[in-house]
């Protein structure tokens, strides 16, 4: 978490106000004298991914200001037709998630931003300016555009791919790959042995990855300048890979296997000062108590614990869809 100062736009001579700084939400002095407020962002199609929520607060308080809100869309590089992950409890409710939403939820940012709007009943002056040529069944490769880094730790598209179950690493004591060059991709801790893991996997199945073997050093954040042993994600099949249930077994092995070294990570986390990060990553505590419990012993047990009923999401947003 470093956040970032209010600076100005030499160029144009006006403000720039930053939205992660001693504020998440525009102010009303930050909003006196304007038209509408525009969002332009693209998002990662993952529940974790702050904009969403950045977005939200935009809303509340243009809806408070009566601003009119114009979200210029963008497209979710995951795709729209697969949603993971239950949905967010609201007794778990932070900067990393406000709304009951799943994991990786399959919407574009002007969908999300209708929905919220509606759930919520924010009562925003919301204008949406569709893309076209997009559909639900694209993965980013497919909308022909160049990747752009949306934040400093997803510099490649293929990060995005695994974000939605990797980000979970966040909440443990397990190197991530922040300070290596293809972060979420890669992960491990000085104490794995790639090859023990990689044989404890083997049960899950898991569908369209290539788990690679390595070792690595983060040059900063967790573990830094320490050899660790972890794996590689090597997306094959974008269609057939689910990035949650594959993080979620990658959890249950280490857990297994090095249960006195594996530890969670205490908060803070995203100014959540109570409530451990895996909780409010997750979205509720039932894997991390599942996994202090034994509870999880086969593929079928940690697949209830992410089960989500898929149809009722869908039936939830469908008056909310751009896009075929």
């Amino acid at each position: 978490m470093i956040e970032t100062g209010h600076s100005r736009d030499d160029s144009l001579d006006v403000p720039i106000h930053s939205l992660y700084s001693e504020t998440r939400r525009p102010t009303p002095a930050m909003l006196k004298g304007l038209d509408c407020l525009v969002i332009d962002l693209q998002d990662v199609g993952t529940r974790i991914y702050t904009f969403v929520w950045t977005m939200m607060a935009c809303l509340e308080a243009c809806a408070a200001a009566r601003i009119p809100v114009v979200v210029l869309d963008r497209p979710n590089p995951l795709g729209g037709e697969v949603s993971e992950g239950p949905l967010l409890d609201s007794h778990y409710a932070s900067f990393v998630g406000r709304s009951a939403v799943p994991m990786r939820h399959g919407l574009t940012m002007g969908e999300l931003a209708q929905w919220l709007n509606a759930k919520h009943q924010i009562k925003a002056d919301l204008h949406v300016v569709k893309m076209t040529d997009w559909s639900r069944r694209m993965f980013w490769p497919q909308t022909g555009r160049t990747w752009v880094l949306t934040s400093p730790n997803l510099p490649r598209w293929e990060g995005c791919l695994v974000y939605p179950g990797q980000v979970l690493l966040e909440g443990t004591n397990l190197s991530e790959g922040r300070g290596t060059t293809t972060p979420f991709e890669v992960f491990g801790a000085p104490f794995i042995n790639p090859l023990k893991l990689l044989a404890e996997l083997k049960p899950f199945e898991l569908a369209g990855l290539l788990l690679r073997p390595i070792r690595f050093m983060p040059t900063f954040d967790k573990w830094q300048g320490k050899s660790c042993g972890g794996l590689y994600l090597h997306v094959t099949d974008p269609l057939a890979f689910r990035p949650l249930r594959t993080t979620l077994a990658l959890l249950t092995a280490v857990r297994r296997l090095w249960p006195k070294e594996f530890a969670w990570r205490d908060p803070p986390y995203e100014y959540e000062n109570v409530k451990q990060p895996i909780d409010i990553l997750f979205g509720n505590c039932t894997f991390r108590e599942a996994l202090d419990g034994d509870a999880i012993k086969t593929p079928g047990d940690l697949d209830e614990r992410i089960r989500l009923d898929d149809a009722a999401w869908r039936k939830q947003v469908a008056e909310f869809l751009l896009y075929d």
